[in-house]
């Protein structure tokens, strides 16, 4: 097997060949162009140390940053090439970084101390491929496999066990049974990582093809940076209107997502308050008052721990605080949401509530996303008539009130709201006469 490298990536291996040195592309590249795949980047390790590495590349514009740890980010065209020295890791003590690098001149030491075995193949056009751990066997089986032995590698660097999910998520690739067993027997790990990289890793991992089979196996995994959800595991509802415990209806609304991360956060997270808030009828029926309010709260509070980005943090909650609304099948009751949610927002909730939907008992399917269908045929409708849905789009405003004799600005204001919400309520209509037949009652009091 020969693969086609980009120009400047050829060009990079020939030169540092030219000069002497070996040099391949190496980790996800690799693993990316045997499946079939476009890499996103490419790395390329070298038996070159740095400063040799800066001399063949002296007329380039070369980064830095990553010098100590035997790193030169090459910059061509705009894109940066990361080139690095053959290495023996150090000690870890922190389960995170080596505390100290050796340079090496073998590529067995340097494939040796990465992670996966479908990460740890080299290749160059010359020599072909560099393959010490079967890793392009675990491609064709699509398996996850530790380098070496799986304790020692998650000791290393406790990320790896978030990385292995998030490959078997992504890749459609299962675990080996000796990579599970460690995860499983290490996850606690995962609390030496810093909750930005946790934070990474999981929006990632939920986001994969494989999300519902490695949140169900490493619900334990997913209990150490969440913990709020363990409540939910065998959870039961108590209800006929699911069929499943909290936690599974969870990942199989999530499963029936689309690949978005917004939506599958969202799902992931609109029923954890479920267990905080049950309650039992005599008759044994399950109920959950409230429960998307305490959810909101949760999710605001795991987000906050996580360090999300504001505006994820804000989408999220704002889903999980609608996705149990009832919404009427009529024009206003849509447009009084819309007063709250952009266009795009409700879609989305409807999204929400559809893939929540059809992870309930198969008896409420059919009526519930019929509901879902007629709603979006009614905001559909709204949006094409440019309703009026805010005061923006009122036909009257605070000039013309002052005209007719207002003066104090909280007045005009709620005056204002007034009319906007007879207007979505359909009782005036968004006419400047009429608007200000409404607001001249006003003056009378």
């Amino acid at each position: 097997m020969r693969f086609t490298l980009p120009d400047k990536i050829e060009w990079v291996l020939s030169t540092l060949n030219a000069a002497g040195y070996e040099a391949y592309i190496v980790g996800g590249c690799v693993r990316d162009l045997l499946m079939g795949k476009t890499p996103n980047d490419y790395d390329i390790t070298t038996s070159a140390l740095p400063l040799q590495v800066k001399e063949c590349f002296k007329n380039e514009k070369i980064i830095e940053t990553g010098l100590q740890h035997g790193t030169i980010t090459l910059v061509i065209d705009g894109e940066n090439i990361e080139i690095t020295t053959y290495r023996i890791d150090g000690e870890y003590n922190d389960n995170r970084r080596p505390e100290s690098v050796e340079f090496s001149n073998s590529i067995e030491d340097d494939l040796k101390r990465r992670d996966f075995t479908v990460n740890a193949i080299a290749y160059n056009l010359d020599k072909g491929f560099v393959d010490l751990f079967s890793g392009r066997n675990d491609i064709e089986k699509g398996v996850i496999n530790c380098v070496g032995d799986a304790d020692k590698r998650f000791g290393e660097d406790a990320l790896r066990i978030l990385r292995a999910l998030r490959f078997s998520s992504v890749l459609g690739f299962d675990i080996s049974k000796a990579t599970s067993d460690s995860i499983h027997r290490n996850k606690n790990l995962i609390l030496n990582v810093s909750v930005e990289r946790i934070w990474i890793e999981f929006k990632k991992l939920i986001c994969g093809k494989n999300a519902y089979n490695v949140l169900l196996e490493y619900y334990d995994v997913v209990g150490v940076l969440i913990p709020e959800m363990l409540k939910s595991v065998n959870f039961e509802q108590n209800t006929p209107y699911h069929c499943f415990d909290v936690y599974k209806h969870t990942i199989t609304a999530v499963n029936n997502a689309p690949y978005d991360e917004i939506i599958r956060l969202s799902l992931f997270f609109h029923d954890i308050g479920k267990p905080y808030v049950y309650s039992e009828h005599e008759s044994g029926t399950g109920h959950f008052y409230g429960h998307a309010k305490r959810s909101e709260e949760i999710v605001n509070t795991v987000l906050t721990r996580l360090k999300s980005d504001n505006f994820t943090k804000e989408k999220v909650c704002m889903f999980v605080k609608y996705h149990d609304r009832l919404i009427d099948e009529s024009e206003k009751a849509v447009k009084r949401l819309l007063t709250k949610l952009s266009f795009d927002d409700l879609r989305t909730l409807l999204i929400i509530k559809r893939c929540d939907n059809l992870a309930q008992a198969p008896h409420v399917h059919a009526e519930r996303c019929a509901h879902i269908d007629r709603l979006n045929a009614i905001i559909d409708k709204i949006e094409r008539d440019g309703a009026c849905l805010s005061l923006r789009t009122l036909n009257i405003n605070g000039n013309d009130l002052k005209a007719l004799g207002f003066k104090e600005g909280k007045i005009i204001g709620k005056i204002l709201n007034l009319a906007l919400q007879s207007v979505i309520n359909e009782e005036v209509a968004n006419e400047r006469e009429r608007l200000l037949k409404f607001a001249e009652k006003f003056t009378k009091e």
